[in-house]
């Protein structure tokens, strides 16, 4: 019964339907019976509450979302919407219970719930965060790693990612599963001692075999507030990467998400603070339970690091700060800089108040004391997130002043959301592969769904 339940789909399926029809009835049902007082005169007067909440309700998102940054980030143009015309729907609601007689006050309470459901369902269809009621409850749907379905690499020089393809093509591929694993798996904070989360991994069937080639990672991290699993149910990551590996002989990158946070609501941003060690969590604890456990390649060119939101403000930290570990870095709607709150207040939070502590944490200065780089940094922001937009701009400039190979993207109709996360993920995916030897990928980043290139010193993924 409670499998039935944690696999209920919030983004569609029968609940978000059968929610959305039921509020659209109750509000019918309202306009149609008459208050006590009449229909038109009240109506009109109800619609007018309508009008006034929506003006308050706006004004009130804006402060929060976009003056005083209350959630760390802008919660979007299109969210913000949602939650204005729900405030006035809820206002015209509240003033119809309160001028009706006993049978349409009751309708009017129904409605004001469903209507509460509605918009929260919708403003979760926008960012595309909650896929399921279990993972809205915390729900781990990924079983724990068994490290005894892991192969172990090979050392032999004929166990290669371009002897495997040959192998595939001539049907001499060993024994191997049809699909790649996704689990849970806790890596210890041996250097750090950070307190992180439960960390999610992705299998390739490559990887399931006894002697698999050593392949190429990605650490990827979700947003704050986020959970390492984010990337797997709302990102899909897993299927993703089971689909490209499906094309190329069970061959795909490994990745591993991560808790680079600590809790829901906690922003370690990405460094090492009074506030705990997610640098050295990410950087060695990780990186060494990686090369340690799993059947990866260790060097840097076979490296990729990325995240969306918060994540990918600590992959634009990180990436550019560590060369020696990623030579390919992903963000998604990333910050220009690390921040919780104000800038004054992450400065005085994290660093005591100390700017050039806190400036050795900001992307671009990191960029330019590490230039010139040969790493390849890709970054995606939605259209209407023209936040983001601005950002990825002037972290671009500095990424092609340093050297790097940029690639940077508008997703047509997405917003501040893991849509925009998903269709930039699938470029990135074949470009990584590519430029790890995985499998050519010869297509135009124009021609994926709802990419536009508006920054890039390569025109496609081979020169």
């Amino acid at each position: 019964m409670m499998d039935w339940f944690f696999s209920i789909h919030l983004l569609k399926g029968w609940l978000p339907t059968s929610i959305f029809a039921a509020t659209a009835v109750g509000i019918i049902l309202l306009v149609v019976l008459k208050s006590k007082d009449g229909w038109l005169d009240p109506l009109l007067k109800q619609l007018g509450w309508g009008v006034i909440g929506g003006l308050l309700g706006y004004f009130i998102v804006w402060l929060l979302s976009d003056v005083f940054v209350v959630f760390g980030v802008s919660l979007g143009s299109l969210v913000e919407t949602t939650i204005v015309y729900g405030i006035a729907v809820l206002s015209i609601l509240i003033a119809m219970c309160i001028d009706s007689g006993k049978i349409r006050r009751i309708v009017s309470i129904i409605t004001i719930i469903l209507t509460l459901i509605s918009c929260g369902l919708k403003v979760d269809a926008i960012y595309g965060e909650y896929t399921t009621m279990g993972s809205l409850f915390g729900h781990n749907q990924f079983s724990k790693l068994d490290p005894s379905i892991i192969g172990k690499a090979s050392s032999s020089t004929d166990n290669t990612l371009e002897n495997w393809e040959n192998l595939g093509k001539a049907n001499k591929l060993p024994k191997m599963p049809e699909h790649g694993e996704v689990h849970s798996v806790d890596i210890p904070a041996t250097l750090s001692h950070f307190k992180a989360r439960t960390a999610n991994i992705y299998l390739p069937p490559a990887a399931l075999t006894k002697n698999p080639p050593k392949l190429p990672v990605m650490v990827v991290m979700a947003g704050q507030p986020g959970t390492p699993d984010r990337f797997f149910s709302a990102g899909t990551l897993g299927k993703k990467l089971d689909d490209y590996a499906s094309k190329h002989y069970g061959l795909a990158p490994i990745a591993v998400s991560p808790d680079q946070n600590g809790s829901l609501t906690h922003n370690s941003l990405c460094a090492d603070t009074s506030s705990g060690n997610a640098e050295t969590y990410i950087t060695k604890d990780v990186t060494n339970w990686i090369t340690s456990t799993l059947p990866v390649d260790t060097t840097p060119e076979k490296w990729l690091i990325g995240g969306f939101s918060q994540g990918g403000t600590c992959a634009t930290q990180l990436g550019p700060a560590h060369p020696d570990l990623y030579g390919h870095i992903y963000s998604a709607g990333g910050e220009i800089e690390p921040a919780s709150g104000s800038h004054n207040a992450t400065v005085k939070r994290y660093f005591g108040g100390n700017e050039k502590a806190f400036d050795k944490h900001v992307p671009i200065t990191i960029i330019k004391h590490n230039s010139p780089s040969k790493q390849t940094w890709f970054s995606a922001a939605g259209q209407v997130d023209w936040k983001s937009q601005k950002n990825q701009k002037t972290i671009s400039k500095a990424a092609m002043d340093a050297g790097m190979s940029v690639t940077t993207v508008i997703v047509k109709g997405t917003g501040h959301d893991w849509h925009t996360v998903n269709a930039g993920m699938m470029a990135q995916i074949d470009l990584f592969g590519d430029e790890t030897g995985l499998g050519k990928a010869n297509k135009e980043i124009d021609s994926y769904p709802l990419l536009e290139v508006v920054a890039s010193n390569t025109n496609t993924f081979n020169d």
